[in-house]
Protein backbone atom coordinates (compact mmCIF):
# COMPACT_ATOMS: atom_id res chain seq x y z
CA UNK A 1 0.00 0.00 0.00
CA UNK A 2 1.13 3.32 -0.99
CA UNK A 3 0.83 5.91 1.75
CA UNK A 4 -0.59 8.00 2.98
CA UNK A 5 -3.87 6.62 1.69
CA UNK A 6 -7.20 7.05 3.04
CA UNK A 7 -10.21 5.18 3.81
CA UNK A 8 -13.94 6.33 4.49
CA UNK A 9 -16.08 4.60 6.86
CA UNK A 10 -19.12 6.74 6.88
CA UNK A 11 -20.54 9.69 4.20
CA UNK A 12 -18.82 8.22 1.40
CA UNK A 13 -22.28 7.28 -0.33
CA UNK A 14 -24.56 9.48 1.29
CA UNK A 15 -24.69 12.44 3.85
CA UNK A 16 -24.29 10.99 7.57
CA UNK A 17 -22.06 9.10 9.10
CA UNK A 18 -19.02 11.31 8.53
CA UNK A 19 -16.12 9.02 9.40
CA UNK A 20 -12.53 9.27 7.59
CA UNK A 21 -9.31 7.48 8.40
CA UNK A 22 -6.17 8.96 7.14
CA UNK A 23 -3.57 5.98 6.72
CA UNK A 24 -0.31 7.49 7.46
CA UNK A 25 2.12 4.75 7.32
CA UNK A 26 1.94 1.07 8.65
CA UNK A 27 2.02 2.24 11.99
CA UNK A 28 0.02 5.39 12.10
CA UNK A 29 -3.39 6.18 11.37
CA UNK A 30 -5.94 9.28 12.18
CA UNK A 31 -9.52 9.75 12.45
CA UNK A 32 -11.27 12.57 11.37
CA UNK A 33 -14.99 12.31 13.10
CA UNK A 34 -17.13 9.52 13.71
CA UNK A 35 -20.43 10.16 13.03
CA UNK A 36 -23.69 8.47 13.17
CA UNK A 37 -26.00 7.45 10.03
CA UNK A 38 -29.26 9.33 10.21
CA UNK A 39 -32.58 8.80 7.93
CA UNK A 40 -32.75 6.53 5.48
CA UNK A 41 -28.91 5.73 5.59
CA UNK A 42 -29.23 3.93 8.70
CA UNK A 43 -30.09 0.72 6.94
CA UNK A 44 -31.46 -0.43 3.49
CA UNK A 45 -35.31 -0.26 5.07
CA UNK A 46 -34.73 3.13 6.77
CA UNK A 47 -34.29 1.38 10.32
CA UNK A 48 -31.60 1.60 13.05
CA UNK A 49 -29.00 -0.75 12.43
CA UNK A 50 -26.81 -1.76 14.68
CA UNK A 51 -24.51 -3.13 12.30
CA UNK A 52 -23.84 0.12 11.43
CA UNK A 53 -22.94 0.86 14.77
CA UNK A 54 -20.40 -1.10 15.11
CA UNK A 55 -16.93 -0.14 14.55
CA UNK A 56 -16.16 -2.92 12.27
CA UNK A 57 -12.62 -1.72 10.76
CA UNK A 58 -9.30 -1.82 11.93
CA UNK A 59 -8.10 0.56 14.36
CA UNK A 60 -5.05 -1.07 15.78
CA UNK A 61 -2.98 1.57 14.33
CA UNK A 62 -5.16 4.83 15.61
CA UNK A 63 -3.59 7.32 17.19
CA UNK A 64 -5.27 10.04 17.65
CA UNK A 65 -9.35 11.46 17.02
CA UNK A 66 -10.01 14.29 15.45
CA UNK A 67 -13.64 16.35 15.46
CA UNK A 68 -14.76 18.97 13.30
CA UNK A 69 -17.58 19.74 15.39
CA UNK A 70 -20.13 18.14 17.61
CA UNK A 71 -23.12 17.41 15.62
CA UNK A 72 -24.12 14.02 15.84
CA UNK A 73 -23.63 12.39 12.41
CA UNK A 74 -19.80 13.50 13.00
CA UNK A 75 -19.50 12.83 16.90
CA UNK A 76 -22.25 10.11 17.25
CA UNK A 77 -20.43 6.80 16.99
CA UNK A 78 -17.73 7.96 19.77
CA UNK A 79 -19.03 5.59 22.37
CA UNK A 80 -18.87 2.32 19.40
CA UNK A 81 -15.42 3.43 19.27
CA UNK A 82 -14.40 3.46 23.00
CA UNK A 83 -16.19 0.23 23.19
CA UNK A 84 -14.03 -0.74 20.16
CA UNK A 85 -10.82 -0.29 22.59
CA UNK A 86 -9.90 2.69 20.83
CA UNK A 87 -7.79 4.77 23.79
CA UNK A 88 -5.84 7.60 22.51
CA UNK A 89 -7.11 11.96 22.64
CA UNK A 90 -9.81 13.27 21.24
CA UNK A 91 -9.18 16.47 19.56
CA UNK A 92 -11.37 19.12 18.70
CA UNK A 93 -11.57 22.97 18.85
CA UNK A 94 -12.39 24.65 22.26
CA UNK A 95 -15.62 25.97 21.61
CA UNK A 96 -16.50 22.22 20.78
CA UNK A 97 -14.98 20.91 23.70
CA UNK A 98 -17.06 22.77 26.20
CA UNK A 99 -20.36 21.84 23.62
CA UNK A 100 -19.45 18.19 22.82
CA UNK A 101 -20.12 17.11 26.48
CA UNK A 102 -23.90 18.22 26.55
CA UNK A 103 -24.59 16.76 22.94
CA UNK A 104 -23.64 13.28 24.08
CA UNK A 105 -25.68 13.71 27.51
CA UNK A 106 -28.66 14.10 25.65
CA UNK A 107 -28.03 11.78 22.90
CA UNK A 108 -26.74 9.25 25.23
CA UNK A 109 -29.46 9.82 28.05
CA UNK A 110 -32.07 6.95 26.82
CA UNK A 111 -29.15 4.50 26.44
CA UNK A 112 -27.47 5.27 29.94
CA UNK A 113 -31.12 6.01 31.57
CA UNK A 114 -31.86 3.43 33.89
CA UNK A 115 -27.97 3.85 35.20
CA UNK A 116 -27.45 7.64 35.38
CA UNK A 117 -23.87 6.88 36.76
CA UNK A 118 -22.91 5.10 34.43
CA UNK A 119 -23.46 8.08 32.07
CA UNK A 120 -22.01 10.13 33.95
CA UNK A 121 -19.40 7.49 34.23
CA UNK A 122 -19.12 7.39 30.20
CA UNK A 123 -19.21 11.57 30.13
CA UNK A 124 -16.14 11.91 32.39
CA UNK A 125 -14.04 9.44 30.04
CA UNK A 126 -14.78 11.69 27.37
CA UNK A 127 -14.21 14.75 29.26
CA UNK A 128 -10.32 13.32 30.51
CA UNK A 129 -9.76 12.01 26.45
CA UNK A 130 -10.86 15.48 24.87
CA UNK A 131 -7.72 17.36 24.53
CA UNK A 132 -8.84 21.56 22.98
CA UNK A 133 -6.92 22.67 20.31
CA UNK A 134 -6.82 26.68 19.00
CA UNK A 135 -7.58 27.44 16.53
CA UNK A 136 -4.69 28.00 13.38
CA UNK A 137 -1.98 26.38 15.66
CA UNK A 138 0.09 23.48 14.54
CA UNK A 139 -0.28 20.45 17.13
CA UNK A 140 2.37 17.92 16.65
CA UNK A 141 0.91 13.94 16.80
CA UNK A 142 3.81 12.02 15.43
CA UNK A 143 7.36 12.73 15.16
CA UNK A 144 9.93 9.53 14.53
CA UNK A 145 12.55 9.03 12.03
CA UNK A 146 10.22 7.29 9.71
CA UNK A 147 7.15 9.97 9.94
CA UNK A 148 6.72 13.73 11.10
CA UNK A 149 2.50 14.30 11.58
CA UNK A 150 1.04 17.48 12.96
CA UNK A 151 -2.12 19.05 12.67
CA UNK A 152 -3.87 22.35 12.77
CA UNK A 153 -7.38 23.54 13.16
CA UNK A 154 -8.95 26.39 10.84
CA UNK A 155 -12.66 27.85 11.59
CA UNK A 156 -15.15 26.38 9.15
CA UNK A 157 -18.37 28.74 10.06
CA UNK A 158 -20.40 25.48 10.41
CA UNK A 159 -21.41 25.83 14.10
CA UNK A 160 -19.85 27.18 16.51
CA UNK A 161 -16.49 25.26 16.97
CA UNK A 162 -16.36 23.56 13.50
CA UNK A 163 -13.33 23.44 12.03
CA UNK A 164 -11.70 21.82 9.58
CA UNK A 165 -8.43 20.03 9.28
CA UNK A 166 -5.04 20.45 7.67
CA UNK A 167 -3.05 17.29 8.03
CA UNK A 168 1.13 17.77 7.66
CA UNK A 169 2.57 14.72 7.10
CA UNK A 170 6.63 14.55 6.44
CA UNK A 171 8.43 10.93 5.54
CA UNK A 172 12.07 12.31 6.14
CA UNK A 173 13.74 9.06 4.65
CA UNK A 174 11.94 9.48 1.10
CA UNK A 175 11.58 13.35 1.48
CA UNK A 176 8.38 13.44 0.78
CA UNK A 177 5.69 15.68 1.50
CA UNK A 178 2.01 15.74 1.63
CA UNK A 179 -0.77 18.03 3.12
CA UNK A 180 -4.38 16.24 3.55
CA UNK A 181 -7.24 18.66 4.47
CA UNK A 182 -10.69 17.33 5.42
CA UNK A 183 -13.05 20.17 5.47
CA UNK A 184 -15.79 18.57 7.55
CA UNK A 185 -18.77 20.81 7.39
CA UNK A 186 -18.35 23.91 5.77
CA UNK A 187 -20.53 26.94 6.66
CA UNK A 188 -21.89 29.11 4.03
CA UNK A 189 -20.49 33.01 3.58
CA UNK A 190 -22.77 34.56 5.93
CA UNK A 191 -24.28 32.14 8.49
CA UNK A 192 -24.72 35.05 11.38
CA UNK A 193 -22.55 34.60 14.49
CA UNK A 194 -20.06 33.08 12.65
CA UNK A 195 -16.83 34.38 10.93
CA UNK A 196 -16.50 32.99 7.23
CA UNK A 197 -14.33 30.20 6.58
CA UNK A 198 -11.03 30.87 4.93
CA UNK A 199 -9.61 28.45 2.15
CA UNK A 200 -6.13 26.82 3.12
CA UNK A 201 -2.93 27.83 1.53
CA UNK A 202 -2.26 24.53 -0.29
CA UNK A 203 -3.73 20.99 -0.45
CA UNK A 204 -2.21 17.80 -2.19
CA UNK A 205 -5.46 15.66 -1.51
CA UNK A 206 -9.33 17.30 -0.24
CA UNK A 207 -11.59 15.64 1.46
CA UNK A 208 -14.47 18.02 0.45
CA UNK A 209 -18.12 18.02 1.51
CA UNK A 210 -20.78 18.47 -1.13
CA UNK A 211 -24.12 18.41 0.50
CA UNK A 212 -24.98 21.30 -1.57
CA UNK A 213 -22.66 20.70 -4.74
CA UNK A 214 -25.78 21.07 -6.79
CA UNK A 215 -27.53 24.31 -5.93
CA UNK A 216 -27.05 28.45 -4.49
CA UNK A 217 -28.19 29.57 -1.93
CA UNK A 218 -30.24 32.84 -1.49
CA UNK A 219 -27.90 36.00 -0.51
CA UNK A 220 -28.21 36.74 3.39
CA UNK A 221 -30.52 39.93 2.97
CA UNK A 222 -32.74 38.25 0.45
CA UNK A 223 -33.38 34.91 2.51
CA UNK A 224 -33.92 37.13 6.13
CA UNK A 225 -36.46 39.18 3.77
CA UNK A 226 -38.06 35.83 2.64
CA UNK A 227 -37.96 34.69 6.55
CA UNK A 228 -40.11 37.90 7.24
CA UNK A 229 -42.41 37.77 4.90
CA UNK A 230 -43.41 33.85 4.85
CA UNK A 231 -44.08 34.13 8.84
CA UNK A 232 -45.89 37.14 8.10
CA UNK A 233 -48.58 35.95 5.34
CA UNK A 234 -48.52 32.15 7.81
CA UNK A 235 -49.09 34.49 10.86
CA UNK A 236 -51.89 36.20 8.90
CA UNK A 237 -53.68 32.59 8.57
CA UNK A 238 -54.39 33.38 12.30
CA UNK A 239 -52.48 29.93 13.42
CA UNK A 240 -48.48 29.13 14.67
CA UNK A 241 -45.60 28.99 12.72
CA UNK A 242 -43.63 25.51 13.33
CA UNK A 243 -40.19 25.87 12.90
CA UNK A 244 -37.81 22.15 13.23
CA UNK A 245 -34.86 23.23 13.88
CA UNK A 246 -31.56 21.61 15.05
CA UNK A 247 -30.63 22.28 19.01
CA UNK A 248 -26.83 23.51 18.07
CA UNK A 249 -26.41 26.10 15.34
CA UNK A 250 -29.21 26.49 13.40
CA UNK A 251 -31.43 27.26 16.42
CA UNK A 252 -28.91 29.86 17.20
CA UNK A 253 -28.98 31.66 13.99
CA UNK A 254 -32.59 31.84 13.48
CA UNK A 255 -32.52 33.83 17.35
CA UNK A 256 -30.01 35.78 15.92
CA UNK A 257 -31.75 36.85 12.44
CA UNK A 258 -35.28 37.05 14.31
CA UNK A 259 -33.74 39.17 16.93
CA UNK A 260 -32.73 41.45 14.51
CA UNK A 261 -36.02 41.31 12.51
CA UNK A 262 -37.64 42.94 15.86
CA UNK A 263 -35.28 45.69 16.67
CA UNK A 264 -35.44 46.80 12.86
CA UNK A 265 -39.48 46.60 13.50
CA UNK A 266 -39.38 48.05 16.55
CA UNK A 267 -37.27 50.93 15.54
CA UNK A 268 -39.40 51.43 12.59
CA UNK A 269 -42.17 51.85 14.92
CA UNK A 270 -41.05 53.76 17.79
CA UNK A 271 -41.25 57.33 16.14
CA UNK A 272 -45.31 56.80 15.74
CA UNK A 273 -45.79 55.72 19.38
CA UNK A 274 -47.49 58.12 21.59
CA UNK A 275 -46.93 55.87 24.38
CA UNK A 276 -44.35 52.50 25.51
CA UNK A 277 -44.34 49.57 23.43
CA UNK A 278 -47.70 48.14 24.06
CA UNK A 279 -47.78 44.96 26.38
CA UNK A 280 -49.41 41.69 25.32
CA UNK A 281 -52.93 40.88 27.04
CA UNK A 282 -54.64 37.35 27.30
CA UNK A 283 -57.33 35.71 29.38
CA UNK A 284 -56.13 32.86 31.72
CA UNK A 285 -56.65 29.61 29.28
CA UNK A 286 -58.58 26.84 30.36
CA UNK A 287 -57.01 24.86 33.18
CA UNK A 288 -54.89 22.31 31.82
CA UNK A 289 -54.62 23.82 28.47
CA UNK A 290 -52.28 26.62 28.78
CA UNK A 291 -48.29 26.92 29.50
CA UNK A 292 -49.15 25.90 33.41
CA UNK A 293 -46.02 27.35 35.07
CA UNK A 294 -44.99 30.19 33.24
CA UNK A 295 -41.81 29.38 31.34
CA UNK A 296 -38.85 31.82 32.23
CA UNK A 297 -37.73 34.42 29.37
CA UNK A 298 -34.45 34.19 27.94
CA UNK A 299 -33.55 37.12 30.10
CA UNK A 300 -34.24 34.22 33.34
CA UNK A 301 -37.22 36.16 34.29
CA UNK A 302 -40.60 34.42 35.19
CA UNK A 303 -43.29 35.77 32.80
CA UNK A 304 -46.53 36.24 34.58
CA UNK A 305 -48.85 33.34 35.54
CA UNK A 306 -51.68 33.25 33.17
CA UNK A 307 -49.04 31.78 30.04
CA UNK A 308 -48.22 33.67 26.96
CA UNK A 309 -50.54 36.62 26.34
CA UNK A 310 -52.48 36.99 23.35
CA UNK A 311 -50.31 38.14 20.70
CA UNK A 312 -51.06 40.03 17.40
CA UNK A 313 -48.98 39.86 14.05
CA UNK A 314 -46.94 43.37 15.08
CA UNK A 315 -43.27 41.70 15.66
CA UNK A 316 -42.63 43.43 18.61
CA UNK A 317 -45.28 42.00 20.77
CA UNK A 318 -45.14 38.43 19.10
CA UNK A 319 -43.87 35.64 21.19
CA UNK A 320 -41.10 33.43 19.44
CA UNK A 321 -41.28 29.94 21.64
CA UNK A 322 -38.61 28.06 22.08
CA UNK A 323 -39.83 24.18 22.98
CA UNK A 324 -36.30 22.46 23.25
CA UNK A 325 -34.12 22.39 26.76
CA UNK A 326 -31.52 20.89 24.82
CA UNK A 327 -31.43 23.68 22.54
CA UNK A 328 -31.63 26.29 25.29
CA UNK A 329 -28.76 24.40 26.81
CA UNK A 330 -27.25 25.32 23.90
CA UNK A 331 -27.69 28.70 23.32
CA UNK A 332 -26.78 29.60 27.25
CA UNK A 333 -23.83 27.97 25.61
CA UNK A 334 -23.07 30.38 22.64
CA UNK A 335 -23.86 33.03 25.00
CA UNK A 336 -20.97 31.56 27.22
CA UNK A 337 -18.22 31.68 24.22
CA UNK A 338 -19.68 34.37 22.67
CA UNK A 339 -15.97 36.15 22.30
CA UNK A 340 -15.87 33.36 19.34
CA UNK A 341 -18.52 35.36 17.51
CA UNK A 342 -18.27 37.28 14.44
CA UNK A 343 -17.45 40.77 14.57
CA UNK A 344 -20.86 41.79 13.47
CA UNK A 345 -22.23 39.92 16.73
CA UNK A 346 -19.36 41.53 19.03
CA UNK A 347 -20.54 44.99 17.72
CA UNK A 348 -24.23 44.18 18.82
CA UNK A 349 -23.23 43.37 22.09
CA UNK A 350 -21.21 46.66 22.30
CA UNK A 351 -24.20 48.54 21.75
CA UNK A 352 -26.35 46.73 24.25
CA UNK A 353 -28.67 44.08 22.01
CA UNK A 354 -28.60 40.71 23.49
CA UNK A 355 -28.73 38.69 20.02
CA UNK A 356 -29.39 35.29 21.94
CA UNK A 357 -31.05 36.96 24.62
CA UNK A 358 -34.28 39.32 24.15
CA UNK A 359 -37.21 39.93 25.65
CA UNK A 360 -40.15 37.88 23.17
CA UNK A 361 -37.99 34.84 23.77
CA UNK A 362 -40.07 32.54 26.15
CA UNK A 363 -38.67 28.77 26.85
CA UNK A 364 -40.24 25.59 27.80
CA UNK A 365 -38.24 23.23 29.88
CA UNK A 366 -40.94 20.37 30.95
CA UNK A 367 -42.50 17.25 29.37
CA UNK A 368 -45.99 18.75 30.94
CA UNK A 369 -45.39 22.33 30.00
CA UNK A 370 -44.60 21.91 26.64
CA UNK A 371 -48.10 18.95 26.55
CA UNK A 372 -49.81 22.09 27.76
CA UNK A 373 -48.08 24.62 24.97
CA UNK A 374 -49.34 22.21 22.23
CA UNK A 375 -52.66 21.57 23.21
CA UNK A 376 -52.86 25.12 24.00
CA UNK A 377 -51.45 26.57 20.62
CA UNK A 378 -53.03 23.75 18.54
CA UNK A 379 -56.55 24.95 20.29
CA UNK A 380 -56.14 28.57 20.04
CA UNK A 381 -54.32 28.60 16.35
CA UNK A 382 -53.20 31.89 18.30
CA UNK A 383 -49.88 33.77 16.48
CA UNK A 384 -46.45 32.75 17.68
CA UNK A 385 -43.38 31.29 16.28
CA UNK A 386 -42.49 27.42 17.94
CA UNK A 387 -38.90 26.27 17.22
CA UNK A 388 -38.21 22.93 18.37
CA UNK A 389 -36.07 20.18 17.49
CA UNK A 390 -35.33 17.94 15.99
CA UNK A 391 -34.59 19.63 12.56
CA UNK A 392 -35.36 16.42 10.63
CA UNK A 393 -38.92 16.06 12.15
CA UNK A 394 -37.42 12.33 13.12
CA UNK A 395 -37.73 12.71 16.71
CA UNK A 396 -38.22 15.33 19.66
CA UNK A 397 -40.64 17.72 20.60
CA UNK A 398 -41.43 18.87 16.83
CA UNK A 399 -43.49 15.67 16.49
CA UNK A 400 -45.98 16.59 19.08
CA UNK A 401 -46.81 19.38 17.73
CA UNK A 402 -46.60 17.78 13.88
CA UNK A 403 -49.24 15.69 15.52
CA UNK A 404 -51.31 18.59 16.78
CA UNK A 405 -51.62 21.21 13.96
CA UNK A 406 -50.63 19.16 10.40
CA UNK A 407 -54.11 18.64 9.87
CA UNK A 408 -55.24 22.25 10.46
CA UNK A 409 -54.92 24.96 7.44
CA UNK A 410 -54.58 27.92 9.38
CA UNK A 411 -51.26 26.51 10.53
CA UNK A 412 -47.57 26.20 8.74
CA UNK A 413 -44.27 24.63 8.95
CA UNK A 414 -41.23 26.30 7.94
CA UNK A 415 -38.46 24.30 6.80
CA UNK A 416 -34.94 26.24 7.26
CA UNK A 417 -32.43 22.91 6.86
CA UNK A 418 -31.59 20.00 4.94
CA UNK A 419 -33.66 17.42 4.89
CA UNK A 420 -32.42 13.73 4.64
CA UNK A 421 -33.60 11.20 2.56
CA UNK A 422 -36.11 9.04 4.52
CA UNK A 423 -36.85 11.34 7.17
CA UNK A 424 -40.07 12.54 8.31
CA UNK A 425 -38.95 16.55 7.28
CA UNK A 426 -38.69 14.95 3.81
CA UNK A 427 -41.49 13.52 3.32
CA UNK A 428 -43.31 16.40 4.72
CA UNK A 429 -41.74 19.05 2.65
CA UNK A 430 -42.00 16.37 -0.68
CA UNK A 431 -45.72 16.14 -0.27
CA UNK A 432 -47.02 18.66 1.73
CA UNK A 433 -48.09 20.99 -1.00
CA UNK A 434 -49.78 17.99 -3.14
CA UNK A 435 -52.09 17.10 0.38
CA UNK A 436 -50.17 14.82 1.04
CA UNK A 437 -49.56 12.57 4.19
CA UNK A 438 -47.33 11.52 6.76
CA UNK A 439 -46.37 8.63 8.96
CA UNK A 440 -45.65 10.11 12.61
CA UNK A 441 -44.69 7.29 15.49
CA UNK A 442 -46.31 4.74 13.37
CA UNK A 443 -49.48 7.02 12.89
CA UNK A 444 -50.99 8.71 9.40
CA UNK A 445 -51.49 12.27 9.83
CA UNK A 446 -52.86 14.31 6.56
CA UNK A 447 -51.26 17.67 5.72
CA UNK A 448 -53.25 20.27 5.58
CA UNK A 449 -51.09 23.27 7.14
CA UNK A 450 -49.14 25.18 4.79
CA UNK A 451 -45.49 24.21 3.99
CA UNK A 452 -42.64 26.46 3.07
CA UNK A 453 -38.86 26.15 2.79
CA UNK A 454 -36.14 29.31 3.28
CA UNK A 455 -32.88 27.07 1.72
CA UNK A 456 -30.67 29.97 1.97
CA UNK A 457 -30.37 29.13 6.37
CA UNK A 458 -28.56 26.25 5.68
CA UNK A 459 -25.30 25.89 7.75
CA UNK A 460 -23.59 24.34 4.75
CA UNK A 461 -22.00 26.04 1.95
CA UNK A 462 -23.80 25.99 -1.17
CA UNK A 463 -22.00 24.88 -4.71
CA UNK A 464 -20.13 28.53 -5.22
CA UNK A 465 -18.95 28.32 -1.61
CA UNK A 466 -17.69 24.89 -1.99
CA UNK A 467 -15.90 25.44 -5.18
CA UNK A 468 -14.41 28.56 -3.66
CA UNK A 469 -12.93 27.03 -0.89
CA UNK A 470 -10.30 25.03 -3.64
CA UNK A 471 -10.18 27.48 -6.35
CA UNK A 472 -8.93 30.47 -3.82
CA UNK A 473 -6.36 28.24 -2.31
CA UNK A 474 -2.70 29.53 -3.58
CA UNK A 475 -1.71 25.42 -4.96
CA UNK A 476 -5.23 23.66 -5.82
CA UNK A 477 -5.46 20.20 -5.07
CA UNK A 478 -4.46 17.02 -7.41
CA UNK A 479 -6.78 15.35 -6.03
CA UNK A 480 -10.49 15.61 -4.46
CA UNK A 481 -12.97 13.43 -2.94
CA UNK A 482 -16.01 14.19 -2.73
CA UNK A 483 -18.23 12.98 0.59
CA UNK A 484 -21.56 14.34 2.30
CA UNK A 485 -23.66 14.55 -0.18
CA UNK A 486 -26.65 12.94 -2.32
CA UNK A 487 -24.25 11.50 -5.95
CA UNK A 488 -26.54 14.06 -7.92
CA UNK A 489 -25.00 16.48 -5.57
CA UNK A 490 -21.44 15.07 -5.99
CA UNK A 491 -21.61 15.14 -9.65
CA UNK A 492 -23.02 18.50 -10.36
CA UNK A 493 -19.82 19.83 -8.00
CA UNK A 494 -17.56 17.49 -9.61
CA UNK A 495 -18.71 18.97 -13.12
CA UNK A 496 -17.69 22.76 -11.83
CA UNK A 497 -14.61 22.20 -10.18
CA UNK A 498 -13.70 20.10 -13.40
CA UNK A 499 -14.45 23.05 -15.08
CA UNK A 500 -12.34 25.68 -13.47
CA UNK A 501 -9.54 23.20 -13.52
CA UNK A 502 -9.70 23.42 -17.36
CA UNK A 503 -10.00 26.71 -17.38
CA UNK A 504 -6.59 27.35 -15.36
CA UNK A 505 -4.61 24.53 -17.33
CA UNK A 506 -4.41 22.26 -14.09
CA UNK A 507 -5.68 18.74 -13.98
CA UNK A 508 -7.07 17.16 -10.87
CA UNK A 509 -8.46 13.88 -9.64
CA UNK A 510 -11.66 14.47 -8.79
CA UNK A 511 -13.46 10.98 -6.58
CA UNK A 512 -16.45 10.30 -5.83
CA UNK A 513 -16.22 7.36 -3.42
Amino acid sequence: MRYPDIQHHGAANGVTGSCHQLLMDDQHSLMVDCGLFQGAETSADGRADAGRLDIDFDISTLKALVLTHVHMDHVGRLPYLLAAGYQGPIFCSQPSAHLLPLVLEDAFQFTFGRNPQQLQKYLKLIRQRLMPLPYRTWHSLIDTPDLQARIRLQRAGHILGSAYIECDLRYPKQAEQKRIVFSGDLGATHTPLLPAPKSPWKADILVLESTYGDRLHEDRRTRKQRLKAIIEQALADNGTVLIPAFSIGRTQELLYELEDIIHQATNSTRPQLASPRPQLVSPRPPAGEGPGERETSAHGKASDEDGIEQATTHWPTLPIILDSPLATRFTQAYRDLQHFWDAEAQKRIKVGRTPLGFEQLLTVEGHDAHLRMVRHLAATARPAIVIAGNGMCSGGRIVNYLKAMLGDKRHNVLFVGYQARGTSGQMIQQFGSKGGYVDLDNERFEIRAGIHSVGGYSAHADQQGLVNFVTRMRHWPGEIRLVHGEQDAKAALSKQLTTHYRQQDQAADIRIP
